[in-house]
């Protein structure tokens, strides 16, 4: 769940979209000498453009107006139309000295223009402010990136935060209601954890804590999601899944942390959980409030019995 940082020194990459080979390697020869590129990479018109786009990560295009096949406006139109590719910079070639067809390319999503026979100067100049643009723009992305992540995880877990899962849970139920499947939820309880923070310390049960939601969430599938509810407790969520398969993904689980293994000084302790399932859709369950409170029912069951158990109180 935590949100990898991107290598400090990515490599920059830039591709030439034009059909005269001669332009191509002249502009080539210009942004290498100007060293502001590792990789550059060339392509005749707008179709072999597109594909390599697909495949390749670029940093900035220069494209040229008119091409064969798929000219330099068709293909701003479909790098534009692409989530992953609208962002990058796109400097478009012209022969044209045309205002409105100027104008035209900019309201359509070209970064900006060069007019040929272009000015070396010029040409590199641009390319380096368009190629800062998009690093800052990147940065900023990143910074947003992460504190979306910031906002919905618990710090200490990296698990998602209650307040997170609850607006997962709500567009889980309304989707399994909307597509007639089935969404199951686990409330589980980190057992007699008062004693381990008395016993060994808050900065060693906090290691417990941490430990216990790595181990729960390495079991689950890749579209299920655990969230710290709160203290000791943890909510895990399992869209599309009946109330059979949930109760042996909590007793998985339940066999998981009982075996887990610290190192000192937590080294004599067994952890073990209690676990309460509670399934939607059946009577009494039709809101995310209610399948909490089902399970929460479930798991104060599973305390009362003994803990270190499964405990389901949901009416099949």
């Amino acid at each position: 769940m935590p949100v990898a940082s991107p290598p400090e020194a990515m490599s920059k990459s830039v591709l030439i979209i034009d059909d005269s080979d001669t332009i191509r390697e002249q502009i080539s020869r210009t942004l290498a000498q100007a060293a502001l590129f590792d990789h550059i990479h060339q392509a005749g018109d707008g179709i072999e453009a597109f594909k390599l786009l697909l495949g390749t990560r670029v940093d900035l295009i220069l494209c040229d107006l008119e091409m064969p096949r798929m000219d330099g406006i068709k293909l701003l139109g479909m790098v534009t139309s692409r989530e992953e590719l609208r962002d990058i910079p796109v400097i478009m070639l012209t022969g044209r000295e045309d205002r409105e067809l100027k104008i035209r390319l900019l309201s359509e999503g070209a970064s900006d223009y060069v007019t040929k026979p272009f000015d070396s100067g010029e040409l590199v100049a641009r390319a380096r402010v368009h190629l800062k643009i998009k690093a800052l723009q990147d940065e900023l992305r990143q910074s947003n990136e992460m504190l979306k992540h910031l906002s919905n995880t618990d710090p200490l877990t990296q698990l998602y935060n209650r307040r997170y899962m609850m607006d997962m849970l709500d567009k889980e139920l309304q989707r399994a209601r909307r597509k007639g499947t089935r969404l199951s939820l686990i409330l589980m309880d980190i057992d007699h954890f008062k004693k381990v923070n008395d016993l060994y310390g808050h900065q060693n049960g906090d290691q417990v804590l941490a430990t216990v939601a790595r181990e729960a969430a390495s079991d689950l599938r890749a579209y299920d999601f655990i969230a710290r509810y709160g203290g000791e407790e943890f909510v895990i969520a399992l869209p599309e899944t009946g109330h059979d398969d949930a109760l042996m993904i909590a007793e998985r689980i339940r066999h998981r942390i009982q075996s887990l293994r610290f190192s000192a000084p937590l080294g004599t302790l067994r952890t073990t959980i209690s676990l309460g399932v509670a399934t939607y859709p059946v009577d009494g369950i039709a809101s995310v409030d209610d399948l909490i409170r089902e399970a929460d029912a479930a798991l104060y069951r599973a305390k009362a019995d003994g803990r270190n158990r499964v405990v389901s109180m949901t009416r099949s």
